[in-house]
């Protein structure tokens, strides 16, 4: 199978309220050799700030976020779904993707009308090399060398990994230099390490996740937060029954039969306390799972033994009715998510009907004047108020003079909210991030920020006329 490897530059690291402003791809074959390579700009979208801090690590100038000549976001998102369409079926890899580029490539498809599951659908799968190199240091620590700081602990920035693991990386944070960084960490992966990087692509597949999660009553499960690795031995229960695409998996440092004879109520309390004894599998997410017989034997000698496993495995597995209690008693103990008011922070609140995403293909395809029309028959009010935001933005001489003001004012009331009071980035919060980083800065870094500096009191001035 042919991979996509992938890269995004952004405005910010906010995936619900911020940009991409570069996208980059490489398309390979399934021996990781390069097949086609695709990139492409976009300018800045006029209800939206960039990080200076952002622009600073990246050198990205205002000019070049202002440059007419540039594609708008909604031109840009247009053509890479075209061309990733066209690379698929595929598997999507990034590094970090699963937590950041990802959520942002949704989001762009989402803000412009598409349907956001690209990567991850229609034969498609996903991995993230981040976990990838993570995992390797785990189960294959010889394979790579990890930079570590002065404290000891491991550092897997893709701008630190690949110059200590051989590849020249003068253009980090630009999205076609991390894709080739990328690739190549990937391949000394599928070099020095063929069995995991085997195990990472075959469970880069749902299907191939859910398989395996059935066919293995016991096995190791590994993840990674803020760097450092935690591994359990599970075994699973069930899907989760409000997301088909997790399955739910049980610690068996725990005696089930034990838990199985509390009440409700002490048993959601045991559940909810750490360490986690129910444990979430994403299984479109690229899990890190392995055999017991591959688990770290440091990790093996904290359990009790392998016929103790199994006797545990044995009883959840055995018991229908002790599995459906446990989801039941783990879920309700969830807190909900609190609704927001926010249209970019609502993609997960429903997924779009087939009326509406056959109304919206239609969209794509009409001239501006006629897409309005396609808009007053949707029923999903989230692209409704979406694409009223694309015409302002894509064709504002379609508008009254009166519906563009009031876009304007709407606008305005956005960029100029007091920090703090909203989850994006606004005017007066860039202005005194910018003038915070030039009491530091210099030369060239000084004459990037005070072009940003320039433009951010320009577009205040803006926003305060129109108010």
């Amino acid at each position: 199978m042919s991979f996509v490897f992938y890269d995004t530059e952004t405005t910010g690291t906010n995936t619900a309220f911020d940009q991409i402003l570069q996208f980059g791809a490489i398309l390979t074959d399934d021996q990781l050799q390069e097949l086609e390579r695709f990139e492409i700009r976009c300018r800045l979208s006029p209800d939206i700030i960039a990080s200076p801090a952002a622009m600073r690590v990246t050198g990205v100038t205002i000019e070049q976020l202002t440059d007419p000549t540039l594609p708008s976001h909604y031109q840009m998102v247009k053509v890479i779904r075209e061309k990733l369409r066209n690379w698929s079926p595929s598997i999507f890899i990034g590094h970090n993707s699963l937590n950041f580029d990802e959520h942002l490539l949704r989001q762009a498809f989402y803000k412009t009308l598409h349907p956001p599951y690209l990567t991850n659908t229609n034969g498609n799968g996903r991995h993230d090399s981040l976990r990838m190199i993570q995992a390797v240091s785990l189960f294959a620590p010889e394979s790579l060398v990890i930079p570590k700081k002065q404290n000891g602990r491991q550092v897997f920035k893709l701008d630190q990994l690949a110059p200590e693991n051989g590849f020249a990386h003068e253009n980090a944070h630009d999205a076609m230099a991390d894709v080739e960084a990328t690739i190549y960490m990937c391949r000394l992966i599928a070099e020095k390490s063929p069995n995991l990087w085997a195990d990472f692509i075959h469970l880069a597949q749902k299907a191939n996740v859910s398989e395996y999660i059935h066919s293995e009553d016991i096995f190791c499960l590994t993840d990674f937060y803020y760097g450092k690795h935690y591994s359990w031995l599970v075994t699973a229960i069930e899907h989760n029954p409000n997301n088909g695409a997790e399955i739910l998996a049980f610690d068996l440092t725990n005696d089930p039969a034990e838990l199985k004879r509390l009440s409700d109520e002490d048993l959601s309390k045991k559940l909810a306390s750490p360490p986690r004894i129910v444990r979430r599998i994403r299984l479109n997410a690229g899990p890190i799972m392995r055999s017991y017989d591959n688990a770290p034997a440091k990790l093996c000698e904290k359990y009790q033994g392998l016929e103790v496993l199994e006797e545990r495995a044995a009883f959840i597995k055995q018991d229908p009715d002790f599995q459906q209690r446990l989801i039941t008693v783990y879920l309700d103990g969830l807190k909900s998510r609190e609704p927001s008011p926010h249209v970019e922070d609502q993609i997960y609140d429903g997924f779009t009907s087939n009326s509406d995403h056959t109304l919206l293909a239609h969209f794509h395809k009409l001239d501006w004047k006629d897409r309005p029309d396609v808009l007053k028959s949707l029923t999903d009010q989230r692209l409704v108020l979406l694409g009223r935001r694309l015409i302002y933005s894509e064709a504002p001489e379609l508008l009254s003079a009166t519906a563009s003001r009031n876009y304007e004012v709407a606008i305005a009331n956005r960029l100029m909210a007091e920090p703090g009071t909203v989850p994006w980035l606004t005017l007066p919060q860039a202005l005194k991030d910018v003038v915070k980083l030039l009491d530091n800065a210099s030369g060239k870094e000084a004459e990037l920020l005070h072009g940003h500096y320039d433009w951010l009191v320009k577009k205040t001035d803006w926003a305060t006329a129109i108010l």
